[in-house]
């Protein structure tokens, strides 16, 4: 079952947590919660995300904003 666009996934591969972007021939487009490079990655190896882990990437994405690692 494809993960339906705008859902927060993780990708097994690496552990990132992504937003699906959209399915582009056999892989799924994921973008990293704050923005930032988009990658593809296997339908197979993603999962959606827990509600922790939800939290966890947009907190980190919040706090490397304010310490200005990223814009």
């Amino acid at each position: 079952m494809q993960e339906p666009v705008g859902s927060y996934v993780v990708d097994t591969r690496n552990g990132r947590v992504g937003i699906v972007m959209g399915h582009e021939g056999p892989y799924v487009q994921l973008r990293p919660c704050g923005g930032g490079r988009e990658w593809d990655a296997e339908p197979r190896a993603v999962r959606r995300a827990t509600p922790a882990e939800r939290i966890g990437a947009t907190t980190a994405y919040v706090n490397a904003r304010s310490r200005g690692e990223v814009p």
